[in-house]
């Protein structure tokens, strides 16, 4: 039989991640697991703005972004996750899919349950896809979940 003891919920805030959260707390109950519920702050210094660009003050801006994310994620788990019995919270800085895929090792994670955002064309290729690149990479299982098509 199938153990689900850890459950990676990768999080952006986003209107779609959040229509997830409901098969994510069934899947919790169902298997009493345990949800790391993780948010990556885009480390934006990977962009490489070269000196054409004026000065950022590049870690005042990364400070206020993990503090701005601790907070939201204090505030989503204790309301939209308070009925799991286990939350972890990940926060993280760096390349979305990257730490994604490192938490999984590290973590021995069984399950990861994202949404996908349905980017295509221009906008696919700029931005890429998080959900594409972990489903590919991941060592555990990902139930990719299209928001689009839940009944609201």
């Amino acid at each position: 039989m199938i153990e689900i003891k850890k459950i990676l919920v990768p999080y952006d805030f986003t209107e779609n991640a959040a229509k997830v959260i409901p098969h994510v707390i069934s899947l919790a109950q169902k298997y009493d697991a345990t949800v790391y519920f993780m948010h990556v702050v885009e480390d934006i210094t990977r962009w490489g703005f070269g000196s054409y660009v004026p000065h950022l003050p590049l870690d005042s801006f990364k400070k206020e972004a993990l503090e701005g994310a601790r907070q939201a994620m204090e505030q989503f788990c204790s309301e939209a996750l308070r009925s799991c019995t286990s939350v972890q919270k990940i926060l993280s800085v760096g390349d979305p899919d990257a730490e994604i895929l490192k938490t999984i090792e590290q973590e021995g994670i069984d399950l990861v349950v994202m949404a996908t955002h349905g980017r295509k064309g221009l906008e696919h290729t700029i931005f890429g896809s998080v959900a594409e690149n972990v489903l590919r990479r991941s060592t555990a299982p990902v139930l990719t979940i299209n928001p689009y098509t839940l009944k609201k």
